[in-house]
This record gives C-alpha cells, sequence and structure tokens, in this order.
C-alpha cells in the first residue's frame, strides 16, 4: 500500500502475486477496476527492499511517501483446492497473511487461504469490475462487512460471507460481486492474530480524554480504526509517520486520498511496549464500539524481526 502524504493522492494497492513489478494495481479509496501504473515504478523486489524508478506517480521529485508493506512467500504461489473454488495462494504462515487470487462464480463457495489459523482480517477487492471492497473483520463478525471506500458502518448481509466464520482451512463467500463475481478474477488479502505481532478485535470507547487501554503483547507500528455502529473514515496511525506519542501525531484514511492530517484535536495514540492507548474523545477512535487492526514495530517476543 503505497502513497504520498503531504499532498492529495490515491491508494495504490500492489501485489507479487499479480505482480509488483508488472505495476498491476486496485485502488483502496476508489472503486475502480485493476489497471496498470502508466509508469514502470517497481523494478525490483527483493527480500528486504523494493527498487522504484523515476516517475510522478510513485517517485514525484520533493513529494514524502509511505509505504506498508507485508513479507508473503517471495511471489512463490501454489494452487489450493481446499475449498470449493480452486484458489492461487501465497502464503507466509509464520506472520499470519496470505494474498489468495481466485476465479468467482457468484453463487456460495469457499476458498483455501493457505494459512493455519483463521484468518481475522480479510480485504476482497473484484479486480474486473468498478465495486466497492468487501471486508470482514472478527470485531464484526461474518453476519455483516465492511467496505471500502465507504466509511459507512458495517452491516448485514448474509451475500458476502454467507454469515459463516472462517475457519482454519477455508473462507466462506456469499454471491456478492464485491468478493465472488461470476466469472470475475478476485483478490483477497487475508491475516490472523499472531502472538506478539498482530491482533485484530474491538473496543468500547468513552469519549474521553483519559480514553482506553488495548493490550496487544507488542509495540504497535501501525494501527488502524474504524467504528463499528457509525458512519466515520477508516483512520490509520503508525510510527514511521510519527515515531513519538505527541499532539503532533499524524493520522491519514484508507478511504481518502486527502492529505495526512494533525490528530492534535483528534485524540493522539499512545504507542506503548504493549499495546496502545487512546488519549481524546474524537468519534473515529473512542466513541461507541471501535475495531481495530495493530501490527507490531519491536515486539516482545520477535526482536530478530522474524517476519
Amino acid at each position: 500500500m503505497i502513497r504520498t502524504y503531504d499532498n492529495a493522492q490515491n491508494w495504490y494497492v500492489l501485489d507479487s502475486s499479480r505482480g509488483i513489478t508488472a505495476n498491476k494495481f486496485v485502488f483502496m479509496d476508489k472503486t475502480d477496476a485493476e489497471a496498470t501504473l502508466p509508469q514502470s515504478n517497481f523494478t525490483s523486489v527483493g527480500a528486504t527492499s523494493v527498487g522504484i524508478s523515476s516517475g510522478t506517480y510513485l517517485n514525484s521529485t520533493g513529494a514524502n511517501y509511505q509505504m506498508w508493506m507485508w513479507k508473503c512467500n517471495g511471489g512463490t504461489t501454489a494452487s489450493n483446492s481446499d475449498g470449493s473454488i480452486t484458489s492461487t495462494v501465497q502464503a507466509n504462515t509464520a506472520a499470519g497473511f496470505s494474498i489468495i487470487t481466485y476465479t468467482g462464480t457468484g453463487a456460495v463457495a469457499t476458498i483455501g487461504h493457505g494459512l493455519t489459523k483463521a484468518p481475522t482480517f480479510i480485504m476482497c477487492k473484484n479486480r474486473d469490475d468498478v465495486d466497492y471492497w468487501g471486508l470482514y473483520h472478527i470485531g464484526w463478525g461474518a453476519t455483516q462487512y465492511g467496505t471500502l471506500p465507504s466509511t459507512s458502518a458495517p452491516s448485514a448481509n448474509s451475500d458476502f460471507w454467507n454469515n459463516t466464520t472462517p475457519t482454519n482451512s477455508v473462507i466462506t463467500l456469499g454471491g456478492q460481486n464485491r468478493v465472488n463475481g461470476s466469472s470475475d478474477d478476485m483478490v483477497c488479502y487475508a491475516w490472523h492474530d499472531v502472538e506478539g505481532y498482530s491482533k485484530f478485535g474491538s473496543f468500547e470507547g468513552n469519549s474521553d480524554a483519559d480514553g482506553p487501554f488495548i493490550y496487544t503483547g507488542f509495540r504497535p507500528r501501525m494501527v488502524f480504526f474504524k467504528a463499528l455502529d457509525s458512519t466515520e473514515n477508516w483512520q490509520v496511525r503508525d510510527t514511521a509517520r510519527s515515531p513519538f506519542n505527541a499532539d503532533s501525531q499524524v493520522r491519514i484514511y484508507w478511504n481518502s486520498n486527502s492529505a495526512q492530517s494533525s490528530a492534535s484535536t483528534a485524540s493522539p495514540i499512545d504507542f506503548l511496549s504493549n499495546g496502545f492507548k487512546v488519549r481524546g474523545s474524537n468519534s473515529e477512535v473512542n466513541a461507541n464500539s471501535i475495531a481495530y487492526g495493530a501490527w507490531g514495530d519491536s515486539s516482545f517476543k520477535y526482536q530478530s524481526n522474524t517476519f
């Protein structure tokens, strides 16, 4: 996931299953179908780095960029027949992350995800059609769905996940076009909790400057928030852009191409050694029920940067 953060720009989402160096991308803040960057921006992908060429999309002179990356399986995929649809899976089972591509059926079906535990956060996108993302999160469960770039609260609809919680081997899909478009090429990203590295859940806000503390078991590198019962932005904080807990901390939105903005009046987040604490009453991060996802920075368990 990459974009400039000090100017308005769309979110580009690329992966090594669809081809990073082929520059195949989908937007996160727009409903467009998959497209190809007009410039060959990514020139190489290595174990510890990526190469980016000159160009105005991902390397504009003087612009500041952010890129969030999850290590998968070095671009090596495998056919997976655990579900009723044969999927193509690239998985990092240690990190609890997989990339799944498949052809939709438009009817209730299952896809194998290649992980050893049930996913707790899933993002699906129809690559062929102009349509929203379909999202699953353990905080709202399989009877509801979330969506991007919409800011709406999760809604009940069995046509997304067929009211069926993911298992250790498969994700159940309804016939909805956003997750299982008939004869359409689909891409799905799935994560599950990994002790000391990642955690997905929900908490009850208190609309107070002394907000809740959420235990994760590691120091978060990145946290996203989404209100469960109101229309709010998908807000994201990370320690790369704001390494210190202060009023100058910045936030950015998955659902918008707006530049990052100050969190001084929007509840700064204390990134602690074992979790995070909300320090304000902003409704995006501290009102009613809030779903969150967190990935670790320097955890108690994985000091050697295993992932």
